[in-house]
Parts: C-alpha cells; structure tokens; sequence
C-alpha cells in the first residue's frame, strides 16, 4: 500500500508541474508579443506628411497704385493632429509697389511734335516713385477651418524695411530739344499743355534715381478659399502704412509727404509642402 501511495503522490506532483510550466510559457509568449504590438501602433496610426511650408505669389491693388509681392510661409501648428490647419504662419515677403497720386490723369498731348516718343502724358507729375519692401510677420486664423470646400479667416500683421526710389519724370516740349523734368527754370513748358509734346519714356531719369530708406507696416484679413491642403489661393483686404526719410512729391505745387496710408485688396496662388 505503501508504494502504491507513493506512486500516486509523484503522479500528481508531476502533472501539477507541467501545468504550471505551461501556463508560465503561455505568459511569457503573451508578453514578448505585447512589445511588438506597441511597435507596431504608431505606424498603423501614423498619417500623411504635415505641412510646413508655403510659397505664394499675387498683386495688390492700392488707393494710391499697385504692388506685386512673393510670400514665403513657415507653418508653425498648434500640434501634431493639427498640423495641416495652419493656424499660425510666419511670413517672409518681398514686395514691389509704385505710388501714384489720386490727381494724376493722363492726357494726350495737343500736338506731338517730331521728337516726341509718346503723345501720353501725366499733365503736372514731376516724380516716379517706387518702393521695394522687405518684410516678416504672422498670420493667424480667427474663423473656419481650411478643409476641402471651406473658407478661413486669418489676421494677417507684417512689419518691415523699405527702399523707395524717386526717378524725375520727364516731357518732350516744343521749345526745348532735350527733354525737361519739372524744376523753377522749366515750370513754365513744363505746366502749359500747348507746349507738350508727351512723355518721354520710362528710361529718362533712371541715372537720376535717388534712394530713400524707409519702413512700413500692414494689417489685413486674409481669406483662404484652397479647396486642397496643398495650394494656396487666397484674398486679402488691408492697411498698409509707409514711412520715408524725407518727403515724396509727385505732383507740381503741391508739398510732399514722408508717408503714405492706403487701404488695398490682393489676390495670391501658390502651393504649400
């Protein structure tokens, strides 16, 4: 009896044995896949490349003349499931305007004699200007989301230098073989409409250029009408402000000012990636 108790005892202590040996090697198969699996999440939850760049180009139309600008944005998202919504940009721009007066008209001339280049002419400006302008700011979104189809706002605010260029501006006269630009010894040809002949083209006066260091500032809405995250089209209505070092006279007898306020609307494309 003895033996047989024995053997009945070793039994059961070697199958509770191999039960537990099994169970411990199910855990630990069940934990060396647990890792992987923790691996493997990330790239099955990981979506399409953000967006962190734009480059648009477009024109501005000034109440006091036009602008042709580039943009170049940095895309800076609130995080990374939002990395598309361009809440926020920091913008790089680069811009070249001319200013004109509201008084300016131009005219045919009343007789165009056999020097002149053109019978049009601007009756009483004296002065181009231009103005290349470098600037850097934000643009932040304040309404909508830019989903296929939807509309968004943003408030857009750039601060920067500027270069302003002043190039005289010159009329074919009859009583004067050379062309005249506007000063105390010519006012009188230069401002009687029977002694004008026209303009005398763009390049007069280049070599007389003088640059005028300066700044500006603008403040906008700027609204994103991109049916595809990845082009830009877009509108803004806006201020914008100019300062020069001195002032700016485009029209005879009348006192120049060092700056400039003008209200506009602007209209870009471009891609983003």
């Amino acid at each position: 009896m003895k033996a047989i108790t024995t053997g009945l005892l070793l039994t059961l202590c070697s199958i509770s044995a191999s039960r537990g040996y099994a169970q411990s090697a199910s855990k630990s198969a069940d934990t060396s896949k647990h890792p992987m699996q923790v691996r493997q999440n990330p790239n099955a939850n990981k979506g399409p490349k953000g967006i962190t760049r734009e480059l648009s180009a477009g024109i501005r139309l000034n109440t006091d003349g036009w602008s042709a600008f580039v943009d170049l944005g940095k895309v800076k998202p609130l995080d990374l499931k939002r990395r598309d919504m361009f809440y926020k940009v920091r913008l790089f721009q680069l811009e070249v305007t001319e200013k004109k007066d509201p008084r300016e008209e131009k005219i045919t001339a009343a007789i165009a004699g056999p020097t002149s280049s053109s019978t049009k002419y601007i009756y009483g400006k004296i002065n181009n200007f231009y103005g290349l302008k470098l600037g850097i700011g934000t643009m932040r979104m304040i309404a909508g989301k830019p989903d296929p189809g939807a509309v968004s706002i943003h408030w857009l605010n750039v601060i920067g230098v500027s270069l302003g260029m002043l190039k005289p501006y010159y009329l074919d006269v009859l009583s004067d073989p050379d062309a005249i630009k506007y000063s105390e010894a010519t006012s009188a040809a230069f401002l009687n409409k029977q002694e004008i002949e026209g303009g005398a083209g763009f390049s007069k006066g280049l070599s007389e250029m003088q640059f005028i260091p300066g700044g500006h500032f603008k403040s906008a809405l700027h609204f994103d009408f991109s049916a595809n995250r990845k082009n830009v089209i877009g509108a803004e209505a806006g201020v914008n402000i100019e300062y020069y070092a001195q002032p700016i006279a485009l029209i005879a007898n009348q006192s120049g000012n060092p700056y400039f306020v003008d209200m506009y609307v602007s209209f870009q494309f471009g891609r983003r990636w």
